[in-house]
């Protein structure tokens, strides 16, 4: 049987790198992309002896051209594309990285540069990718599109614009294109954290608090793992517009039951009418 063929985008730290590495281990060719080149070397030496089948780029996938080159690239390379993971973005360490120390910043108060380009980042890139990467799953009748957003209470916390705002379109467009694409043999899921993750992306500050015991546990980029090889397996065929977080994740039981325990559908449902005036 063809190996599979992986785009991770930011594949090359935190939760993307275990996600691309998850896959490789797990026989599939992966081509892992982010936007430090000097986090290459790293990744390919936790490779290992399956190097040969990790491709690793950086690009700004905010450019279109870059988005083309990158799904270029990885079928030339390795022949094929049946999976896709948009796990690329900004985090409030780059929106806001002084939040939990002096508090959140208003919306009013962030900047054009850092409004664009976290809604960059964080949903165009991935609506690029997922319409490049669409028609080729859909001529080969089976893919995977997996998309990374966060929790609908960061979506929505204080002082969550823009990440929240970007995240909640990615969440969004999984419900439209999962619905547009049923039935044709590529499906379209979220695997999250389901809380704040121990990454590069996470503010040191909270990662040293959480190390004390001071916040809660953070996700390690590894659990990501489980759900993920779950959403990509045949197993899955069926599981189209759902969301799986790392957190809730039952690694001591078959995925499947795992999945039927812990998944729920993607979007967003209005607060009931009731809710408004209270």
């Amino acid at each position: 049987m063809t190996a599979q063929v992986a785009i991770v985008t930011g594949g090359l730290r935190g939760l993307g790198k275990a996600m691309a590495l998850g896959l490789l281990r797990t026989g599939r060719k992966v081509v892992a992309v982010g936007h430090i080149a000097e986090d290459i070397p790293e990744v390919m030496q936790e490779a290992g002896d399956l190097s040969g089948n990790l491709h690793c780029l950086a690009l700004d996938l905010r450019k279109p051209a870059a988005c083309d080159q990158l799904v270029a690239e990885t079928q030339a390379k390795f022949g094929g594309l049946d999976i896709l993971v948009n796990n690329a973005g900004l985090t409030f360490t780059y929106t806001d990285p002084d939040r939990f120390t002096n508090g959140p910043k208003k919306f009013y108060e962030l900047t054009d540069e850092i409004i664009q380009n976290t809604m960059d980042t964080n949903y165009m890139v991935a609506d690029q990718l997922g319409r490049r990467v669409a028609p080729i799953m859909l001529r080969r009748g089976w893919g995977r599109i997996i998309n990374v957003t966060t929790k609908l209470s960061t979506m929505n916390m204080l002082g969550a614009i823009p990440y929240g705002s970007s995240k909640a379109a990615l969440e969004m467009a999984t419900e439209v294109w999962a619905k547009e694409l049923a039935g044709t043999g590529v499906t379209v899921n979220i695997v999250n954290p389901g809380a704040g993750a121990n990454t590069p992306g996470m503010a040191q500050t909270m990662r040293d608090w959480s190390a004390r015991g001071e916040k809660p546990k953070l996700v390690e980029p590894d659990d990501m793992v489980a759900p993920l090889l779950f959403v990509v397996s045949a197993e899955a065929d069926k599981v189209n517009g759902y969301r799986f977080d790392a957190n809730t994740w039952v690694a001591d039981i078959p995925p499947a039951a795992s999945a039927l325990r812990t998944g729920r559908k993607a979007g967003f449902e209005l607060y009931p009418i009731s809710d408004c005036f209270a």
